[in-house]
C-alpha cells in the first residue's frame, strides 16, 4: 500500500489496538476505533499510527505469539459494526458495561474479553446461520473465502483445536489422525458437509476483521495517516503454519539468543526456526504471500528481529537456555582446523565434551562416595580409573538429563557441567567429520582456563577467523532473502535491529533502503567514558527514532527509575538543549527533577527534531503532556510488556480514558500540534 509521505519527516504515535478505548468498543480496542484515532491523530498533526501485531494468538495475550500469520485477531472485532449483530444491541451493550475500566489505570482482562466477545459472536452467527451459509455458497462470504484460500487450513485448524480444548495440535486427541495432516486431508475435512457451519464461522468471523481493518486504514489514508503494521518473525510451534506447512520450519531447533549482560545463559523463546533452503526453494512464497496478506492494511511494517534474516540463535530441542546454541548459518570447525591449531585428539574432546568430576556429584550428596558412583554410572561413561566421566552419547540436551529421576541437588550440577565445553556439536560435514562451532562463552569454562597461553591463542585465532567468515555467509543470506521480500510489496520496510548485530548488519539495510530502529536512551558511545549519548544531528535519514519501545520502560519511567543526573546532563548536550532552559527545567543544582509534563514538553519537543524521516513515540510518552490531569497512573502502569516475566498485566494496557474525551481535550492537542509543527 503506497503512501506519498513517506519520505518526508513524519511524527506519530504507536499504541496497540487494543489500547484504544472507546465508547463504542466492548472491553478492548477493536479495528473500528482506529477510525476515532485517526481523526485525534489528524487534530494534532500525528501523521503515523504504528500497531503491534494484529493476528489472532488464541488464548494467549502476547501478539508475538501468533497462532496464524494470516489470519486477524477475533478479539478486534467491532460487534456493533457487523450487520447481523443489528438485533444484539443489548447484548452488546451489557458486555461493553461488564468489560468498561473501573479505574484510569485498569488492564483489561484478556480471556475473559475474548471467551465473551467469541459466545456473543456465535450467538450472533446461529441467528444468521442460514442466510451465512447461503452467502457462503453465491454471496459475499464466497467470494471473499476465494480470494483468501488461507482461510481453509485456519478454519479446520481452530475447529479441531475448539475440540480439543485449546490443546496443541501435537497434544490432540480428537481427531489425531489430523496431528501430521497433508493438504488433501484439510481440504477433505474442508468440505465435509458435516462440519461445513463450523468452518464457515471462522471464515465469517475473518470476513468481518478484514472489512473492518481495510475500512479503518482507508480512512487514515484519506485523511494523510501512514500505518505502520508489525510482522513478527517467527511463528509459535501450534500454530497453522507448523501444522499445515512443516517444510518450512525446523523443529529439533529452537530460536533464542545469545548470553549478554543481562542474560548471562541466554534465552530460549521456544519458537521452531525457519528452514531457509525449503523457503528458498518454493520462491520464498509463504513469506511473500504473507507480506502481501499485511500490504492490504499497511503503508510500512515492521519486521520483528531482523537479525533472524541474518542469522538466528539456533538452540537444540531440549536445551533450556541459550549456551549451546549456535549461529545459522555458521562457519563450522572441524577436526582439521584443530589439529592445523595444535590440538591433538585427546585435547580436542577436553574441548569439545564436558568432563565431569566425581567430587561434584559427591558434593551434591552430602560426600557419599559410592552413592555418587551409581548415581554417574546412571548418565555417565568413566574413563578408565579417573575420578573423570562423560555424558552417555545417548544424553543430547538437558532435557534427557531430566529423565533419569536424579536428587534435584545432582540433576543441578550435571546440567550446569552440561554447558560447560568449549565447542558445541553441530553435526557432521558431508566428509562423516564431527562439525563444531565455538560456544559463545568459551573463555568462561573449565577447559579453556586449563589451556596454556599458546593453546588459548591459537583457538582465539581460529574462532575469530571463523566469525568473519560467518559475518560474509550472514551477509550473503540476509541480502539474499531481504532484497527477495522487500521487492514483493510496496509497503515501507522498517527493521527491528536492537541488539547485538553484527558489522555487516547496516551495510545491507542502507543498500535495500530499510529503516533502521533508533531508540534514544540506547543511541550512546557505549565506547567512550560515561556511555555519553550520540548527538540527535548525527541520526540517519533512514530511520524510525523512538522515545521507548513495547518491551521497555516508558520515557517517564526511564526518567524517574533508571537515568542518573550525570546521564540527564549527556543527554540534554545531545539534544542541544540550551543552558537557559536546562536552568528553567532544573531548578536545584546537581539534583534530576521530578518528570512533569513541562520537562516532557520541552524534551519531546527536542526529540521531534531528529533528522530521521520518522520518530514515532508511543502514546504514553505523548500523555505525559497532560501529566495532571493523570493522577492515578503510576508510571509503572504504563508499561505495555515485561520481558521474561508471566503476568496478566502485560499486553493489556488501555488509555486511561476514552478517545473522545482525548479528542475534546484542547490543551492536550494545542500541546501536539505545537511540537509536532516542529517536524
Amino acid at each position: 500500500m503506497q503512501f506519498s509521505s513517506l519520505h518526508k519527516a513524519l511524527c506519530g504515535a504507536a499504541i496497540p489496538v487494543s489500547a484504544l478505548y472507546t465508547k463504542k468498543s466492548c472491553g478492548v480496542g477493536e479495528f473500528s476505533d482506529l477510525i476515532p484515532f485517526a481523526n485525534f491523530c489528524k487534530k494534532a498533526g500525528l501523521k503515523v499510527i504504528q500497531l503491534l501485531p494484529v493476528n489472532d494468538t488464541g488464548t494467549d495475550s502476547s501478539p508475538y505469539n501468533a497462532l496464524s500469520a494470516f489470519a486477524l485477531h477475533p478479539l478486534y472485532v467491532c460487534l456493533e459494526d457487523i450487520p447481523e449483530a443489528d438485533t444484539f444491541k443489548p447484548q452488546i451493550k451489557k458486555l461493553r458495561t461488564v468489560c468498561t475500566p473501573k479505574a484510569p489505570a485498569d488492564r483489561f482482562d484478556y480471556r475473559m474479553v475474548l471467551h465473551e466477545k467469541n459466545v456473543l459472536l456465535h450467538e450472533i452467527f446461529n441467528k444468521a446461520e442460514a442466510a451465512i451459509i447461503a452467502s457462503a455458497d453465491t454471496g459475499e462470504l464466497a467470494e471473499w473465502i476465494k480470494a483468501n484460500q488461507w482461510i481453509i487450513e485456519y478454519a479446520v485448524f481452530k475447529n479441531i483445536k475448539r475440540q480439543n480444548y485449546h490443546a496443541s495440535w501435537k497434544d490432540w486427541k480428537e481427531s489425531a489422525a489430523m496431528r501430521f495432516p497433508s493438504a488433501a486431508k484439510i481440504t477433505k475435512a474442508w468440505n465435509d458437509p458435516a462440519l461445513k457451519r463450523e468452518h464457515l464461522f471462522y471464515a465469517w468471523v475473518q470476513m468481518h476483521l478484514h472489512k473492518q481493518l481495510l475500512a479503518a486504514v482507508q480512512h487514515c489514508t484519506q485523511n494523510g495517516i501512514l500505518v505502520k503494521g508489525d510482522i513478527p518473525i517467527l511463528m509459535n510451534e501450534d500454530s497453522v503454519e507448523l501444522w499445515a506447512h512443516a517444510e518450512y520450519f525446523r523443529s529439533d531447533l529452537r530460536a533464542g539468543s545469545p548470553p549478554d549482560g543481562d542474560n548471562p545463559a541466554g534465552q530460549n523463546w521456544g519458537f521452531p526456526i525457519y528452514n531457509w533452503t525449503n523457503l528458498k526453494a518454493s520462491g520464498y512464497r509463504w513469506w511473500k504471500d504473507r507480506l502481501r496478506h499485511a500490504a492490504q492494511y499497511y503503508h510500512a511494517f515492521r519486521l520483528d528481529h531482523i537479525l533472524g534474516f541474518f542469522r538466528i540463535w539456533a538452540i537444540p530441542e531440549g536445551e533450556t537456555t541459550g549456551l549451546l546454541g549456535k549461529p545459522l548459518p555458521y562457519a563450522e570447525i572441524i577436526s582439521d582446523d584443530l589439529v592445523t591449531a595444535g590440538f591433538s585428539k585427546e585435547r580436542i574432546r577436553w574441548i569439545a565434551e564436558p568432563h565431569i568430576w566425581t567430587g561434584i556429584v559427591q558434593d551434591a550428596v552430602n560426600g557419599d562416595y559410592l552413592y555418587s558412583h551409581g548415581l554417574l554410572h546412571k548418565v555417565a561413561d568413566r574413563i578408565g580409573n579417573e575420578e573423570l566421566w562423560l555424558f552417555k552419547s545417548e544424553i543430547k540436551s538437558e532435557a534427557d538429563l531430566s529423565r533419569y529421576g536424579l536428587p534435584a541437588p545432582v540433576e543441578t550440577v550435571l546440567k550446569q557441567k552440561w554447558t560447560d565445553r568449549m565447542l558445541v556439536k553441530a553435526g557432521k560435514n558431508t566428509n562423516g567429520d564431527s562439525v563444531y562451532t565455538a560456544a559463545y562463552c568459551y573463555q568462561n569454562t573449565t577447559a579453556w582456563h586449563s589451556l596454556s597461553e599458546e593453546e588459548k591463542q591459537q583457538f582465539t585465532a581460529l574462532a575469530d577467523k571463523k566469525n568473519l567468515q560467518q559475518n560474509e555467509l550472514w551477509k550473503e543470506q540476509a541480502d539474499s532473502i531481504l532484497s527477495e521480500l522487500c521487492a514483493s510489496v510496496d509497503m515501507l520496510p522498517c527493521a527491528e535491529d536492537l541488539g547485538a548485530s553484527p558489522a555487516v548488519l547496516p551495510e545491507v539495510l542502507q543498500k535495500l533502503h530499510i529503516f533502521s530502529l533508533r531508540v534514544f536512551r540506547w543511541e550512546r558511545s557505549w565506547a567512550k567514558e560515561g556511555c555519553p549519548f550520540i548527538p540527535l544531528r548525527d541520526y540517519p535519514q533512514e530511520a524510525v527514532a523512538v522515545t521507548s519501545v513495547h518491551d521497555s520502560s516508558t520515557m517517564r519511567q526511564w526518567w524517574e527509575e533508571e537515568l542518573d543526573y550525570v546521564g540527564m546532563l549527556s543527554f540534554y548536550e545531545a539534544l542541544e538543549i540550551d543552558s537557559a532552559v536546562q536552568a528553567r527545567l532544573c531548578p536545584i543544582a546537581r539534583e534530576k527533577p521530578a518528570y512533569t509534563k513541562e520537562l516532557a514538553a520541552a524534551l519531546l519537543a527536542a526529540l521531534v527534531k531528529v533528522p530521521s524521516y520518522l520518530a514515532v513515540f508511543p502514546i504514553q510518552d505523548w500523555l505525559a503532556l497532560i501529566l495532571d490531569e493523570l493522577p492515578e497512573v503510576k508510571a509503572q502502569d504504563e508499561r505495555i510488556n515485561i520481558p521474561g516475566t508471566v503476568s496478566s498485566s502485560n499486553w493489556t494496557y488501555r488509555l486511561p480514558f476514552t478517545v473522545e474525551q482525548m479528542s475534546k481535550n484542547k490543551v492536550f492537542i494545542q500541546q501536539l500540534q505545537a511540537i509536532t509543527a516542529l517536524r
